[in-house]
């Protein structure tokens, strides 16, 4: 039984044809369903133990009818969904710079997907690397607003 991870939508040979696709659709990730278990593993390793996220029966009554994500866990993902979307061959690392940009219109329910779409929107040279800008909309699958839209930035070292 093979352990490999699929291949992602998109695969770069190298950081020059990366930078190349400056205002492009990357792609989208696989869809991704939020489980209580995450959810739950979340609050304990940030210790964000509210009510709306980790107690199903009190949540069902509250303002969601269900237990919700923490924002920040739904925001955590991107990496994992960005395996999905592209990879860019001949790097040495990418080191995750930070965020210019976060907001969470619509919060996550447990048991609904998500999915990621990525588009590249800035590549710069810099000394250690090339930092890229990298806008990501996490859809909820049936829902209209989105889960998340982060401009997430990476430097990635050659």
């Amino acid at each position: 039984m093979s352990t490999a991870e699929p291949e992602p939508a998109r695969v770069f040979p190298d950081l020059d044809s990366f930078t190349a696709a400056v205002g492009e659709q990357l792609g989208h990730s696989e869809w991704h369903t939020v489980t209580q278990d995450q959810i739950d593993l979340f609050a304990d390793a940030t210790l964000d133990h509210q009510w709306i996220h980790v107690d199903p029966e009190r949540a069902a009554a509250g303002p969601f009818g269900a237990p919700i994500a923490h924002g920040f866990l739904t925001l955590s993902l991107i990496p994992r969904l960005a395996k999905d979307v592209y990879r860019v061959d001949g790097l040495s690392m990418g080191i995750n710079y930070g965020l210019n940009k976060v907001r969470f219109p619509q919060p996550v329910k447990v048991g609904q997907r998500i999915r990621g779409s990525a588009e590249l929107a800035e590549a710069t040279p810099g000394k250690q690397g090339t930092q890229a800008v990298v806008r990501w909309t996490l859809e909820i699958d049936g829902e209209a607003k989105p889960a998340c839209i982060a401009e997430m930035v990476t430097v990635l070292v050659p």
